[in-house]
């Protein structure tokens, strides 16, 4: 990076990260959030806009208790709206009373806003500027000014952007922060502008970029490369519109690929926890092909690559996994070959022979059901199962002989859907019959019910989604369907599959896989006590 100067990271995850469709925080989510924030190493936590909205004050009034030992809270508002107004406006008198003791205000750059959004002339809107930031710090507080639209401001109006930014300087404004508000800038251009602003000005440079270019990311890395020493964003860059510059990618990039450094030593081992943290806040799943931190970051596929990344994981891998929190896996699918059956039995703790006729098999049979419709590197415990089984270790614990499902509806009558199961236990035949709410629900219900007596541990275990998808579109209502089932026992979750032309009979192969793995992993357990009791 061309400049050296430790980078302070200013996170809006609370404020402009909130105005995402769908976001929405308590104020005890931001609370929690802020915390997680502070221990990751954030040197400013901007909590909300305090004037615009009631949660916003409550939040403030709460977090001036937590002991946060590296971040400082900023709240976030506008300049005022007049010049001749400012000890009373209450935009500014709002964020006083917040007590925090950052405020970040926005003030308009771009000549079109300032004239036609608010009809000031060029000097109303410089004093105006300098006017709200002069008065904030008069008050003793650190004032960031964010030039809002900078970056389409300036290539409108060089003249006019950098008046309203020098208004700022000269009331005494601790940090510009050029905004790409529209988030329409290249990188190109962010490096060329920030490089003039900083040969302009003695204050700290900023960098606030949206994503609706799919380029905040990399403007802010060229706004750092030109100088910038501050930079804000969100995690998992969630915001308004196309999101905002995901810090979440950011940091990696700055500390592992240009080798620069943060202000506060950053733990960046727990990059994945805290993207997954927020997300979990948000009760949003998280984004499987996020990069660093994704659970496909360092997933490996194709037989090729597995079996170069066994020999030297940097082969297929920017980085190591370990580095960010995250971690190699390998799936098994019709692409893989030997390496990625080898690499998911040591990681199963399946030894495998070197060769031979039975590894030979396990591979092809893996590609014969992939084929059929089977997809394993989503339903890693069917897979399991599989290759237990080819091996011998494992013979399913129930089979079911018979199974009906009665659904029956229509107008002015209740709707009603039953199964009726006939299973075999250790040479024990069960018949169980139990409604549902739907024709899988009862299926589920009533192979719980026939197996209770036997295995009482099923209990714990509940399906927590369950997907269909059709395979065979062009062949309508006959088509192969998949049924993807993931199953937790509170401790721990697993994916089973099951594929036919009838969903139900789909359904239940996923079902009962997902059972027998439990109560595989239950009698190894149970095993490996009796044999440390022996011993």
């Amino acid at each position: 990076m061309k400049q050296r100067s430790a980078i302070e990271l200013y996170d809006t995850t609370l404020r402009d990260g909130t105005q995402g469709e769908k976001i929405n925080l308590s104020v005890q989510d931001k609370l929690l959030i802020a915390e997680k924030l502070d221990e990751f190493g954030a040197d400013y936590i901007e909590g909300g806009w305090p004037s615009s909205n009631p949660k916003d004050e409550e939040f403030f009034s709460k977090a001036l208790h937590l002991n946060l030992r590296n971040a400082r809270l900023a709240a976030f508002g506008s300049t005022a709206r007049k010049p001749d107004a400012i000890e009373s406006d209450p935009n500014l008198s709002g964020l006083l009373k917040s007590e925090t003791p950052v405020i970040t205000i926005f003030g308009k750059t771009w000549k079109a806003h300032s004239s036609k959004g608010l009809g000031l002339g060029d000097e109303e809107n410089a004093d105006l500027i300098h006017k709200s930031v002069r008065f904030l710090k008069s008050e003793g507080r650190e004032v960031l000014f964010d030039a809002e639209h900078f970056f389409d401001g300036y290539k409108d109006n060089p003249a006019f952007a950098m008046r309203m930014l020098l208004a700022a300087e000269e009331a005494g404004a601790d940090r510009l922060v050029l905004c790409d508000t529209n988030g329409g800038s290249m990188p190109h251009e962010v490096f060329e502008i920030v490089q003039e602003v900083s040969a302009s000005t003695a204050v700290p440079i900023g960098i606030h970029t949206h994503n609706d270019g799919d380029l905040a990311v990399a403007n802010a890395l060229a706004a750092l490369r030109a100088g910038a020493v501050h930079v804000q964003g969100t995690i998992n860059g969630i915001g308004e519109r196309c999101g905002n510059a995901n810090l979440i990618s950011i940091i990696p990039n700055v500390i592992l690929k240009l080798d620069g450094r943060f202000h506060h030593k950053l733990q960046l081992k727990q990059l994945t926890p805290l993207s997954k943290f927020v997300y979990e806040i948000l009760n949003m799943p998280p984004d499987n092909k996020a990069p660093f931190v994704g659970k496909s970051a360092f997933a490996h596929k194709g037989g090729i690559h597995v079996s170069a990344v066994l020999k030297e994981s940097s082969l297929y891998e920017h980085i190591a996994p370990e580095t960010v929190g995250n971690r190699q896996r390998v799936l098994v699918s019709e692409l893989a070959g030997q390496s990625n059956i080898r690499y998911k039995a040591a990681e199963l703790g399946i030894e495998l022979a070197e060769s031979g006729e039975l590894f030979k098999n396990i591979v092809q049979r893996i590609k014969k059901l992939e084929y059929e419709g089977f997809q394993f590197d989503v339903a890693e415990a069917s897979f399991e199962l599989l290759l237990r089984h080819e091996m011998g270790q494992f013979r399913p614990f129930f089979e079911v002989l018979e199974s009906k499902v009665h659904i029956e509806s229509g107008k002015n009558r209740e709707p009603v859907d039953q199964a009726v199961l006939k299973v075999e236990v250790n040479e024990e035949i069960e018949m169980t019959a139990a409604d549902g709410d739907g024709p899988v629900n009862a299926l589920d219900k009533a192979l719980r019910k026939a197996l209770r007596g036997f295995y009482p541990s099923i209990r714990t275990v509940k399906l927590i989604d369950y997907k269909v998808r059709v395979l065979e579109e062009k062949k309508g209502t006959s088509a192969k369907v998949r049924v993807l089932i993931e199953t937790s026992d509170g401790r721990t979750s697993w994916s089973t599959v099951g594929v036919s032309t009838n969903i139900i009979d789909a359904s239940l192969q996923a079902l009962s896989d997902s059972i027998n793995y439990h109560l595989f992993h239950e009698s190894l357990v149970q095993r490996q006590e009796t044999e440390t009791t022996v011993r």
